[in-house]
């Protein structure tokens, strides 16, 4: 074979025909080749016939000033930019990569690698995933160089696969207009409770002034921390109240339209609440009357202590025995409306039975002077919810109307506003 001289992509691909040639002809016995291993050494190595596409390198490779590869210069990293020039043969007829930087390094298939789509392939039928709390969508199945595109797809969300491709980095999924994901970053299975159980567990656990307590709506699952921790509830205390008055309108026992009059007795029995705390009703009886949609309004809207006892007295008969029953029969345990002692998890699954009811209360709930504070002050869906606040006491109870519906239900001691704002956003962020 003649070789025209300076051409060394062809003398290479010479020296590979003539290599293969010579194994084949001439094969050597294990013990023949453990003697001779020192001058065939650089034959068992399998050489690039041609510059990758796509180069990346499996691990740490020296590169060096010469042809020789005698005079280090320095690394290459995996999936860093490499640049390659050309591929020659060095004097002792080891194939190298020229860089473009002017450094060499051995073109051999133990260091490189052409990083591209190994395959690609279409679902008979899409598969439903989740993403998890990093979403990171490319243009094609990754290979080294590639960047991140810009998506719409959110953090803990359920998605469809349509197509499958394998990559040397691992197996991807494409979305239909979005892109293709890596495949550890998704799971066949809706983890999101488990996520903020992790969360609150992580941020938390250690402190005994929050006690939080949360629960899917759709699937019943919960994530808790202190949940049982009883504390006083002040206007949560409200909601036994408007439940049992929903309860009793979809019984038909009253109407919204009834009108219920505004005596001294209503502030004065057992358990009313004191005229000077909110709302703004008359602190003193006017000996009005007041129709019982307009006292729901009052007492969502502006937690209205008058409006309460009103309702109390009338509709729930200062909170007898019938009323006790029916509360019991709702979250499966008692309310202490004299105490209002209860703890977070009570209060959440008081919303949960109010939530069931499916009334005109969780609209009420839904715009109240308190939006613009606790859960629902940077949650963007609607939030339907009861505040309290007393001494040392401040708590938010929630239901999320996300795209999968949650309780949320925090009460603090010793703590502001904006940490029971910043629980619910690590919440929602999510759950959402």
């Amino acid at each position: 074979m003649r070789i025209k001289p300076g051409n060394e992509t062809v003398k290479l691909f010479a020296f590979l025909v003539l290599l293969q040639v010579f194994l084949v002809a001439f094969p050597m016995d294990k013990g023949s080749r453990q003697k001779n291993e020192s001058s065939s050494k650089n034959f068992s190595y399998m050489y690039f016939a041609k510059l990758p596409q796509n180069p990346n390198v499996y691990k740490t490779v020296t590169t060096y000033s010469d042809p020789a590869l005698s005079k280090k210069a320095g690394r290459l990293q995996p999936n860093s930019k490499i640049s390659l020039k050309k591929i020659m043969a060095n004097k002792k007829g080891i194939p190298v990569f020229q860089l473009a930087n002017g450094n060499y390094a051995k073109a051999s298939f133990q260091d490189f690698y052409d990083d591209r789509v190994l395959t690609t392939q279409k679902l008979e039928k899409p598969k439903e995933y989740w993403t998890s709390d990093s979403v990171k969508v490319y243009q094609h199945p990754y290979v080294s160089g590639q960047a991140p595109k810009k998506n719409s797809l959110r953090a803990y969300s359920k998605i469809q696969v349509s197509q499958q491709a394998t990559t040397h980095h691992g197996k991807y999924f494409y979305v239909k207009d979005q892109g293709w994901l890596d495949e550890k970053t998704l799971t066949q299975k809706d983890v999101r409770i488990e996520k903020v159980q992790e969360l609150l567990k992580q941020k938390y656990d250690n402190s005994s002034k929050y006690s939080i307590y949360v629960k899917e709506l759709d699937n019943g699952k919960e994530a808790q921390i202190n949940a049982d921790k009883v504390m006083y509830s002040a206007s949560v205390s409200k909601l036994p109240l408007l439940y049992y008055v929903q309860d009793q309108l979809n019984k038909g026992k009253i109407t919204g339209s009834q009108n219920l009059t505004y005596t001294a007795a209503v502030n004065s029995f057992k358990d009313a609440y004191k005229t000077e705390g909110s709302g703004t009703m008359s602190k003193t009886a006017d000996n009005k009357k007041y129709s019982i949609s307009d006292l729901e309004s009052h007492v969502t809207q502006f937690s209205d202590n008058v409006a309460t006892n009103i309702l109390g007295y009338y509709v729930a008969h200062q909170y007898d025995k019938d009323f006790q029953k029916a509360i019991k029969s709702a979250i499966g345990e008692k309310w202490d409306m004299k105490s209002r002692k209860v703890s977070a998890k009570t209060a959440g699954k008081m919303m949960e039975a109010i939530y069931k009811q499916n009334g005109d209360i969780t609209n009420y709930l839904s715009s109240t002077d308190y939006d613009n504070q606790r859960i629902s002050k940077n949650i963007s869906v609607k939030v339907a919810h009861k505040i309290g606040d007393a001494y040392d006491y401040r708590h938010d109870v929630a239901i999320v109307y996300g795209d999968t519906p949650f309780i949320l239900s925090v009460f603090t001691e010793n703590a502001s506003y904006e940490d029971i704002t910043a629980i619910a956003d690590d919440v929602y962020r999510i759950l959402k």
